[in-house]
This record gives structure tokens, C-alpha cells and sequence, in this order.
């Protein structure tokens, strides 16, 4: 079982080992150092080596500890935001692109495990997207209309390889699904054959931008030319911050008691909506259903999400048992499209790519192939349409105004208005708030031995108050979705300092 980034273990995590560096560096300079050991970084590190570059990968913990090892793995030709927005957003062209690329994506993976012999259970299959009501018929046919405009393979069938009821069913060609960490451990293999170093529980500490770009880690000072951040949102304090907003999404494995376990891709049109896939593992399939997602930090009672996708599973299927809960997190970006390329602010040998919304695996894709024709080439690959500089006012405000009040309100309150617990005493195992003790409020969480737990409410990134997570026990910034455990270590970005540990029992200084 390899470690996460919460308190529940995915089933992807459960099943693998933990992946085992065989190679030190033999030298502190490189072509390009890559901050990140998920799948973007894992696959940009890759390719760039292929190439000719001499690469790094800097991993704070283990290959997967984050969002990729929490993922449930589509690989799609249709995103979260549909191509009539899309359209509407950004032009028929760009949204012609952006299609191409996710084609693109599919064809990297497929590649890739085939030339690598990747065992990770990869399969092409169709997705389907299912209408239940009259008013989600319509929307399904301006999707259908649109996808066939910018050549994406979509047809309307008349039924499902599932119990799922349906009025209207658009079937998409060509999908793929895999297990995701036993794809970035396949990958990063074939990196170190190809002379790339991998370095985990290896964290950037402090980077100065330059010629040569400095990199100071927990491990020494290395140099690159070129650093990518691929950590899911960059450290620090940037723009992009103010344009992604973190989300928290819900997944449950299930065994059926029969063994009619739903071929292909599977989803929704709720808000949330629901997801479905097979996938095999040892030779035991599972079905594998996500949603319920919210924004970060929105609520503190996350069991409910839980307990509401166990009961919308149970509605649609027979279920034998349910094996492993877990949960993600994803950043959304205001206008629907991730952000590839120069991290705004810096230099244009300080790269990112973030703002996947629920699409990871296939952007993650597409990012190692833009980073790479940028830092081979200085080529924009699909013609920059995924820069971090873009501006697009009519398709981002809204979320971008929405995002950001709240992110005002919060540092503007701070600690005001919290609810309150008078004592500590009503805190159960599991269970965290935010209480004031001696004139000061804290954080004060109870873990499943009984211990408590205290650290200064205030996120570190920009001073955002946190909450807590009562699912995966965890402090989450609802701002700009930092996390930190119990003890206030940072679990994810953007925060890159733990949250100030509290001696109970002790007076209490000013936060």
C-alpha cells in the first residue's frame, strides 16, 4: 500500500507498492527539474528525457501521494465543460483544438503503455453520457451537435450496458480508462532506463529564477534551466490562485453481488455530477463510482458526501459490499481550460500546469505534450490556447468574481463569527472545530485514539481560516484549497508552511 494525501486509502493505493528510486543523482545540474511526482510530471519528465533532455523529478513524498493516486481515471474526448461552451467561450477553432488535443492525449497513453509494456489495465472503451430528464435531453443534443461540428466520434444509441435509467444516451468513441499509479510507476521506470532521476520525500524549499534556476530542496541545491511546477497548483502566492478554485470529489469501490459489471465510461448530467467505470484488479473486477464533489472547505461534515453517493450507488445496483472510500482534490479554472505554460509573474523558464477541473489524466496528457514542444522547440503547441497568461473576461468572471468574494470575506473576517465550542470535552474521536480557549481560537481536532490536537486556525498561504474535514482528517483552506493534517503539517498546496503547532494546556499567543 503506498501513502496518500488524507486519512482514507483509494483503491489504486491499496493495491500498490510503494515505487522504489534506483537511481541518486550524480550531478546538481540539469536541463530541466520537475517539481511534482504525479502523473503530469511523471510523463513531462519522461518525454522531455526521450528527447534529449536531462531531467529531475522532485517529489515532497512518494510517486502518487496526491491526486493521482485519488483519481478514478477517465481518459475522455469530452470534459467537464462541454464543447457548446466551449464554443461560446472561446471560438469554434480553439474549441476544435482543444478536442484534437484530448484525442491526442488518448493516443500518448496508448502508445506509451503499448512501446513500454505498461501492465496498469489499460482498455479503450466507449463513454456514455446519460439524460434523465426532459430538460438535460435538450442540453444532450446541443452537446451531440456540437462534438459532431468539431469532429468529436459521439452517436445517440438507444440503450445502456447498465441499470441506469436513461431518456436519452450519447455514446463516445474511443475513451480509455487505466489504474493510474501503476501507469506513472511504469513511466517513471522507463524514465530512470533513460537516465531521468527521481527523487522522492524530496521537497523544493526555495527556488531562485535566473539563467540557471536554483533549487533549493530538503535534499541539497540542484540547478536546471528549466523548472515545471506539476504539484496540481503551484506553491506560493500567484494569479493563478485568484483563477482556480479547489474542489473536493467523492469515490467508492464496490463489489457487485453479480458479476454485471458495467462495460464502459459512464456519467450523468446532475450538478454534481455522477461517474461510473469497471476496473480489474487481481483478477477481482470493481466498480468504481465518483461525485458528490463541493467546493473545498464548504463543508466539514464530508462523511454525508459518503453517505449520499452510497446511497445513490445502492438505488442503481446490487451491491455485495462496498471495499474502499476515498476522496480528491481538483482545482477548476474560471473559464473551463486548464493552464499550460509560463507561470505568470516569473520568468519563461518557470513553468506550471494546473486548473485540470475533473479531467486530470487526459490534461495531464496534454500538458506533457505542450511542455515538452516548449522546452524542445519553444513551439506553443495547439496554439497556446492553454497559456496561463490568457485573459478571458466574458468566459471567466462570473466564476472568477463568485471564487474571489469569498476569498475576501474570508480574509477579511478571519476568525470572526466562527461557530464555537465551549469545551473541548465535546469533541469525539474523528471530530475537529474551531474553539476558543484563554481569549484565543484554535484549531482542535481529536484523533481516533483520543488525543487532541491543536494549531492555529490561519492558513499560511494568505491567511484564510480552515476547516475541518471530518472524512479525511484533515485542516482544508476553503480560499484556495491548502491542507494540512492534524498536526498542521502542509498534505497539499498552495501553503508551503505548516500551520503553528499548539501545546494544550499552555497560554495561548496571539495568532
Amino acid at each position: 500500500m503506498t501513502n496518500r494525501d488524507g486519512n482514507l486509502t483509494s483503491l489504486w493505493q491499496d493495491k500498490a507498492r510503494d515505487f522504489t528510486s534506483t537511481l541518486l543523482p550524480t550531478e546538481r545540474h540539469y536541463d530541466v527539474a520537475i517539481a511534482g511526482g504525479g502523473i503530469t510530471g511523471i510523463t513531462t519528465a519522461l518525454l522531455l528525457q526521450q528527447s534529449g533532455k536531462s531531467c529531475i523529478v522532485f517529489e515532497s513524498r512518494n510517486l502518487c501521494f496526491g491526486t493521482t493516486g485519488g483519481t478514478t481515471a477517465h481518459l475522455n474526448t469530452f470534459l467537464d465543460t462541454p464543447y457548446p461552451k466551449l464554443i461560446k467561450n472561446f471560438g469554434k477553432d480553439a474549441a476544435r483544438t482543444v478536442a484534437r488535443a484530448t484525442r491526442e492525449a488518448i493516443i500518448l497513453v496508448t502508445e506509451l503503455t503499448s512501446t513500454l509494456n505498461i501492465d496498469c489495465g489499460f482498455r479503450e472503451t466507449n463513454g456514455y453520457i446519460i439524460a434523465q430528464t426532459e430538460e438535460e435531453v435538450e442540453e444532450l443534443q446541443s452537446i451531440h451537435d456540437a462534438c459532431l461540428d468539431l469532429g468529436v466520434d459521439v452517436a445517440f444509441i438507444s440503450s445502456l450496458p447498465t441499470q441506469i435509467p436513461a431518456r436519452r444516451i450519447l455514446m463516445l468513441r474511443n475513451q480509455a480508462a487505466i489504474n493510474p499509479i501503476e501507469y506513472v510507476h511504469g513511466l517513471a521506470q522507463a524514465f530512470e532506463r533513460a537516465g531521468g532521476v527521481v527523487m522522492q520525500n524530496c521537497h523544493v524549499e526555495d527556488v531562485d529564477p535566473g539563467d540557471k534556476v536554483r533549487i533549493e530542496t530538503s535534499q541539497g541545491t540542484f540547478y536546471a534551466r528549466s523548472l515545471v511546477y506539476a504539484t496540481h497548483i503551484p506553491p506560493g502566492i500567484n494569479l493563478l490562485h485568484l483563477r482556480c478554485v479547489p474542489y473536493r470529489s467523492y469515490a467508492l469501490a464496490i463489489r457487485l453481488k453479480s458479476n454485471d459489471y458495467p462495460e464502459g465510461l459512464l456519467y450523468d448530467m446532475k450538478d454534481p455530477y455522477h461517474y461510473y467505470r469497471t476496473q480489474e484488479i487481481d483478477g477481482i473486477n470493481y466498480l468504481i463510482v465518483g461525485g458528490e464533489d463541493h467546493k473545498t472547505g464548504s463543508k466539514s461534515e464530508t462523511d454525508s458526501s459518503f453517505r449520499s453517493l452510497e446511497d445513490h450507488v445502492r438505488e442503481h445496483f446490487d451491491v455485495k459490499e462496498i471495499t474502499h472510500y476515498w476522496s480528491s482534490q481538483f482545482f477548476e479554472s474560471v473559464d473551463g481550460l486548464p493552464y499550460i505554460g509560463t507561470l505568470p509573474g516569473h520568468t519563461d523558464n518557470i513553468l506550471v500546469a494546473t486548473g485540470y477541473g475533473g479531467n486530470g489524466i487526459t490534461h495531464s496528457q496534454i500538458a506533457a505534450l505542450t511542455l515538452r514542444a516548449r522546452l524542445m522547440t519553444g513551439e506553443e503547441r495547439y496554439e497556446g490556447i492553454f497559456k496561463p497568461g490568457r485573459i478571458k473576461p466574458v468566459a471567466g468572471l462570473p466564476k472568477f468574481v463568485q471564487h474571489n468574494a469569498g476569498v475576501a470575506k474570508q480574509l477579511l473576517r478571519k476568525m470572526v463569527g466562527l461557530d464555537e465550542l465551549n469545551g473541548l470535552d465535546r469533541l469525539r474521536p474523528g471530530e475537529g472545530a474551531i474553539v476558543r480557549l484563554h481569549d484565543e481560537k484554535i484549531a482542535v481536532c481529536r484523533d481516533n485514539d483520543g488525543m487532541l490536537h491543536a494549531v492555529h486556525p490561519t492558513c499560511t498561504h494568505m491567511g484564510c481560516t480552515v476547516v475541518w474535514n471530518s472524512a479525511e482528517q484533515t485542516w482544508d483552506c476553503p480560499c484556495h484549497g491548502a491542507r494540512y493534517s492534524m498536526e498542521g503539517k502542509v498534505v497539499n498546496g498552495p501553503a508551503d508552511k505548516d500551520l503553528e503547532q499548539i501545546i494544550l494546556g499552555e497560554p495561548v499567543k496571539g495568532s
